[in-house]
């Protein structure tokens, strides 16, 4: 056999030709594979949406603690029931009452949760009689228990401290001329304490103590609805002004001292107040009970007068 044969019938140099031939295209395969780039693709970043903003929302206006302070003066007491209903009807809100003597009696049915036009039909069908109990005149012509009575039985039996609405009652102590500010106990005893006119009802004792008329130390008590927490003080002043012709009799004598008293007190006293109202109540006697429906509308008229300084007022200590 030559030695340029295989016996397979290929010669060896035409195999050794394909050897070299497939040897060549195997390293172009593998030297175009090295050429191929190594690096993975880039990968494209889709933003994510942007969250809303957190909007914080604002906080609801807070309207101030509204406070209403009554004053004394008696029969003129009944104007306090037109200011209430024109305050509801306007939807004003009171927080809480204060009241003085008259403004103490009001103010406990108030409380106790009477509206205003409630309010008219117990003044209206009020009996004189039956919240009067004379007496022998010793320290006082009205024992004052008869009242006690009547407010116990308007107000439901229940105590200052359980009635819906908060209420304060002033009284003065007999004893050292300090005011008290009554805000828990029976509600008739110390209707019957602010009210107590001296040398016209007898002096009440709570305790060991006794008390009289809160317009001696407080005419509209302001202070003491400050006190209680309210932040917008509207007092209603009925007082009795001084009469100009100087009384002949020992009663009215006394009045007088009163109104004289009580005027030079609430100088200093109605200051802290926000809004004051007074009823125009000029002829109107604390002693007269038959003029009860004509003193509510004057308290409704004063009251409708004052709504845009009211509104004002609150508006401006709304945050």
């Amino acid at each position: 056999m030559s030695p340029d044969h295989t016996k397979d019938g290929v010669s060896m140099p035409s195999r050794r030709r394909w050897l070299g031939a497939a040897a060549a295209f195997s390293l172009t395969a593998l030297s175009a594979c090295s050429t191929l780039p190594t690096k993975a693709p880039d990968v494209v970043q889709t933003p994510s949406p942007e969250l809303p903003t957190p909007v914080t929302p604002k906080p609801v206006p807070k309207p101030p603690r509204i406070g209403l302070a009554l004053g004394g003066g008696a029969a003129r007491g009944f104007a306090h029931i037109g200011v209430i209903q024109v305050l509801e009807e306007n939807g004003i809100k009171v927080d809480l009452v204060c009241g003085t003597s008259a403004g103490s009696l009001v103010g406990a049915l108030y409380a106790a949760g009477r509206n205003g036009k409630e309010l008219q039909a117990v003044a209206e069908s009020m009996d004189e009689g039956a919240i009067t109990d004379w007496t022998f005149p010793m320290r006082g012509l009205i024992r004052g228990e008869a009242l006690a009575r009547y407010v116990r039985q308007m107000t439901g039996g229940r105590g200052l401290e359980q009635l819906p609405l908060p209420l304060g009652i002033v009284a003065t102590d007999l004893g050292d001329g300090s005011p008290i500010l009554f805000r828990q106990g029976d509600v008739g005893t110390a209707v019957r304490a602010s009210s107590a006119v001296p040398a016209v009802f007898q002096p009440v004792k709570i305790g060991t103590r006794e008390y009289v008329d809160g317009g001696l130390v407080a005419p509209v008590p302001v202070r003491f609805a400050r006190q209680m927490g309210a932040e917008l003080v509207i007092a209603v002043d009925i007082g009795e002004p001084p009469d100009p012709k100087i009384p002949g009799d020992a009663m009215r004598m006394l009045m007088q001292t009163f109104s004289i008293m009580g005027k030079s007190i609430n100088q200093f006293e109605l200051r802290e107040a926000d809004v004051v109202l007074r009823p125009k109540l000029d002829g109107f006697s604390g002693a007269d009970f038959t003029t009860r429906r004509r003193a509510i509308t004057l308290g409704r008229e004063v009251a409708t007068a004052m709504l845009p300084e009211i509104r004002r007022k609150i508006a401006a200590k709304t945050r």
